[in-house]
């Protein structure tokens, strides 16, 4: 019978990679990142380790919606207090801080606990091309784009 062989924690090789949002769908874009920061796509995986790579997102204001959603798309957030009910619709987060609406949309695809807290610290967006990284050489990840597949 074949045994699963699990890796060691000191066995674990961290990538780092980097991705160009303009253009991208988000949740498309956030789907595959959420994937890469897991460590879904190595053979090795292993659910209880944490052995997803670093992404480094960047022109995360040039993020596209479809439909109406640039519009009509809310984030809602309670400050527990009578009244506390804040609303923004993605217009105005795109304007105050554009990486709020990836780092939001790759998070809740992360699992809701500790592992996915030190998952979601290798996530890196940046508004515009420029970011601190250069030193960890990464990877460019190119996605294809739905209709592109021809």
């Amino acid at each position: 019978m074949k045994q699963t062989t699990l890796i060691a924690a000191k066995d674990i090789k961290k990538n780092w990679y980097i991705v160009d949002a303009a253009g991208q769908n988000v949740g498309r874009l956030s789907t595959e990142v959420a994937r890469i920061l897991r460590g879904k796509h190595k053979v090795d995986f292993t659910p209880h380790m944490n052995n997803g790579d670093h992404v480094i997102i960047i022109n995360a204001e040039k993020v596209l919606f479809t439909g109406k959603k640039e519009s009509d798309k809310t984030y809602y957030h309670h400050s527990m207090h009578p009244g506390g009910l804040r609303r923004r619709t993605v217009a105005v987060q795109r304007e105050l801080d554009a990486t709020k609406i990836l780092e939001r949309s790759i998070r809740l695809m992360l699992p809701k606990n500790v592992q996915g807290r030190n998952q979601f610290r290798a996530l890196h967006v940046f508004v515009g091309e420029n970011h601190p990284y250069a030193a960890q050489k990464p990877e460019v990840l190119t996605f294809v784009k739905k209709g592109d597949n021809k």
